[in-house]
């Protein structure tokens, strides 16, 4: 039977109590479950809940909008290449986070949570903002006095409250757990393991989108982490349920300016190395201190990936061209292209490999800020 686990001391807490922590203040994870078979796929149902079977628990009521079943596209590249966008900014409020929304509310509305607290620099808010107002609940989302206008009126279009803090990204946080008492419970993007259980749904879907195999690699944009941490969870579902005998090289995109994870790996360590931090165009990935860090540089490891941080030149740069190929991306997406990039003149990928890169926002959450950076190279 599945259980919350701490993955540094190992305690365990039953999936019948929702929790965001242990009794010793860290995040909890659920351990990959059985995995699923192409004839576990509820093919009646047109969005990640396809893959409801891969679930820790049954849902019989899931808070949906139709997430997931998002484009795998082919586009002609820098170079040569030809990888597969993996389109995510399609999901019903803009980004992936849709898939860890619906998945983390419908369980916590299942166990009569009608109202929420969340702690995001944009696209989280909004997905917990969107999927409450879907499902009868009340959600107040802090975020970063920083974040992009767009991002916060979508919040606020959605009725939730909007609190505003000065200062970094984890202030947000910090104000957001002060205020996580009584009625409200603390649903963090980045804290709640069920969260991660719908970011999963990404392999299965892109192992289902393929034919029912896996590429050679996937080129994901990391903050947080939660993409990186749900590929990898899915992927390893599946190899263990034979339905795969590989993993994909997954792949970590950081922007240099903010790049912990790649500043561990680089070290070949699982602790946190210090590297200057510096404002970035890429917002979404602006996590100075990932709380799942460990977890990140084993899921990078494990699948025989690594990390690439790329500098803001060559972040805006894959912005343009991912614009210019139709693609109206946030700059935080833009990373994992201009990783891809960087990878395949290393000869860490080659041009013909198989590879799919996670695209995770759209380009409306800010416009002025995409139209501003295009600008500038197109001068």
């Amino acid at each position: 039977m599945s259980v919350y686990e701490d993955p540094v001391d190992g305690s365990t807490y039953p999936l019948d109590v929702p929790r965001w922590r242990s009794d010793t203040g860290r995040p909890l994870w659920i351990g990959p479950g059985r995995g699923i078979t192409r004839d576990d796929i509820d093919r009646s149902t047109r969005s990640l809940w396809r893959y409801g079977a891969a679930l820790p628990v049954a849902i019989e009521r899931p808070i949906t909008l139709g997430e997931g079943v998002t484009p795998l596209l082919e586009r002609p590249w820098n170079g040569g290449g030809r990888p597969l966008f993996k389109a995510e900014w399609v999901n019903p409020t803009g980004s992936f986070k849709d898939r860890g929304a619906s998945v983390m509310l419908s369980y916590l509305r299942a166990h009569d949570i009608t109202e929420v607290i969340e702690d995001s620099s944009g696209n989280g808010g909004s997905s917990v903002a969107g999927y409450a107002a879907a499902g009868g609940m009340r959600a107040t989302i802090f975020a970063p006095a920083s974040t992009s206008p767009g991002k916060i009126a979508q919040v606020r279009a959605y009725g939730a409250r909007v609190r505003l803090v000065d200062g970094p990204r984890e202030a947000s946080q910090d104000a957001a757990i002060r205020r996580a008492t009584g009625a409200a419970f603390y649903a963090s993007h980045n804290w709640q393991a069920f969260f991660l259980q719908g970011t999963k749904t990404l392999a299965y879907e892109i192992w289902e989108d393929l034919g029912f195999r896996v590429p050679d690699s996937v080129v994901v944009p990391v903050g947080a982490g939660s993409i990186l941490l749900g590929c990898h969870l899915g992927f390893r579902e599946l190899r263990d349920a034979g339905q795969i005998d590989r993993m994909p090289r997954l792949f970590a995109a950081q922007p240099l300016n903010c790049s912990p994870l790649d500043a561990s790996v680089a070290a070949g360590t699982d602790e946190s190395v210090p590297r200057p931090v510096a404002p970035t165009v890429a917002e979404g990935t602006a996590i100075a201190h990932p709380l799942r860090l460990r977890q990140l540089v084993a899921a990078v490891r494990d699948s025989g990936g690594g990390t690439v941080a790329v500098p803001e030149a060559d972040i805006v740069r894959a912005l343009d061209a991912l614009c210019t190929s139709g693609m109206f991306v946030e700059p935080t997406s833009a990373t994992a292209a201009a990783a891809y990039d960087r990878l395949v003149v290393d000869g860490r990928i080659r041009a013909s490999d198989e590879t799919v890169v996670l695209l995770s926002g759209a380009g409306l959450k800010a416009p002025a800020r995409v139209e501003e950076l295009l600008s500038t190279v197109r001068a």
